[in-house]
């Protein structure tokens, strides 16, 4: 009898313990999974999982779940997963796919006090409605190479420093080569060319210095000072005819410096490099690119609390080495990595001097005179919807003066009207 009381309590321990097993949570199920998107950046892996481990470990209640997924497919995995009821906490997006999703109530909005180590101009292009919809990942600001080997043919008296100056530039009847290629219809090229002398509005585009800008670009165009594939090519088609020796000028990211090095050596001997040519009001342009975290997301605090970590001075600083960007942290871009601290210089320009006539090397110049664009960047074209059909309006009207020859003024008042209709 003792026996079979014995067995009766073992066998009713075992089904109690069977039974706490099954029902007690894994330990990691008080922990809170960030899902971290980003776009194309599986080659930093090691630089990634470092800072994952890093923040994890100073917040052992938070768990990152980090998906690399391919930059072609960035905004429409997006545009699924938002739909959804299980998105991701946070997402590497442009400012304008970011905007969009922005302008449809789909995104967290990022309170002030977590910005406060951004470059403030930078922040300007992620505000909507008075909100920031996004935290700066990184940003990239073009540079102007140029072609010691063709100048020399056609010597000028002074290098270009805006568009107007480059649009002036005389080739002798025999040169084989173009000023520049513009790409005119790609993306928003155009309207970031614009921007530069506050054309940014239906308002502007009809105005005389408008009128005056397209019929240059009308003047150089039929003069065949650019290539008739501007309208159709991409910026790569662009790089592609510099490192061949067919334009002399090219407005172009530090990061394609290497490129040009291994698949043109001869080229990037005679590389001379200028900061960014500038419209007439000498400010810069740039791209950026962002976290945003949807509105749907399970942990927004724990997705906005990695995202500055990630961003931070030392991570910003080393993800920089690794890669020719920008950092958006503005302790990071103070860093000597990007600012030659041997001396003072009283102005931007006179600091652009010492820099362009140094012997340092051409990466050190283009990451140095990147950086100081940042400092006096022209205000992004005021955010509107439906951005990609005024990147479409843009193309197809420059397409029909330099093509068709269609007459500017009144082509303008066209493209003015289908604009403010957007």
């Amino acid at each position: 009898m003792k026996k079979n009381i014995l067995l009766y309590i073992l066998i009713l321990l075992a089904i109690f313990a069977v039974f706490i097993f099954q029902n007690k949570k894994p330990a990691d199920d008080n922990k809170k999974t960030v899902v971290f998107w980003t776009l194309q950046l599986g080659t930093f892996d090691k630089y990634i999982n470092n800072i994952i481990t890093e923040f994890e470990n100073q917040n052992p209640d938070i768990k990152i779940k980090w998906v690399d997924i391919p930059y072609s497919e960035g905004e429409k995995r997006t545009l699924a997963a938002i739909l959804t009821d299980n998105p991701p906490d946070l997402i590497n997006l442009t400012p304008d796919f970011s905007l969009m999703l922005a302008q449809k109530n789909a995104l967290y909005t990022i309170d002030k006090e977590y910005l406060e180590n951004y470059l403030p101009s930078l922040l300007e292009i992620l505000k909507y409605n008075d909100n920031y919809f996004g935290i700066p990942f990184y940003a990239t600001s073009a540079i102007t190479l140029y072609n010691k080997n063709l100048i020399s043919q056609n010597p000028h008296k002074q290098l270009p420093k805006t568009y107007e100056d480059l649009f002036n530039l005389k080739l002798s009847a025999d040169s084989k080569y173009y000023i520049t290629m513009l790409n005119l219809s790609e993306n928003d090229t155009l309207l970031k060319l614009l921007n530069k002398y506050n054309i940014n509005t239906p308002e502007s585009l009809e105005s005389e210095k408008s009128i005056k800008l397209f019929n240059e670009l009308k003047r150089i165009y039929q003069q065949k000072l650019i290539p008739l594939e501007s309208l159709t090519q991409t910026h790569r088609d662009s790089l592609e005819k510099y490192m061949s020796g067919q334009i002399a000028f090219l407005i172009t990211g530090a990061n394609f410096l290497n490129m040009i090095k291994e698949n043109a050596p001869d080229v990037y001997k005679s590389t001379g490099m200028l900061p960014q040519l500038t419209g007439d009001t000498g400010c810069y342009d740039y791209s950026l690119m962002n976290f945003a975290v949807p509105k749907k997301a399970a942990n927004p605090k724990e997705a906005v609390k990695f995202a500055i970590f990630l961003t931070n001075k030392d991570n910003q600083l080393e993800f920089a080495q690794l890669t020719p960007i920008l950092p958006v942290n503005k302790y990071a871009l103070a860093n000597e990595y990007f600012k030659d601290n041997s001396k003072q210089f009283k102005t931007d320009s006179e600091y652009l001097t010492y820099l362009l006539s140094s012997d340092k090397t051409p990466e050190v110049k283009a990451r140095m005179i990147s950086a100081i664009q940042l400092n006096k960047i022209q205000p992004p074209l005021k955010n509107i919807k439906n951005k990609k059909d005024l990147n479409t309006l843009s193309a197809n009207y420059i397409q029909d003066i330099l093509i068709n020859n269609a007459p500017v003024q009144e082509t303008l008042k066209k493209f003015a009207k289908d604009w403010q209709e957007l």
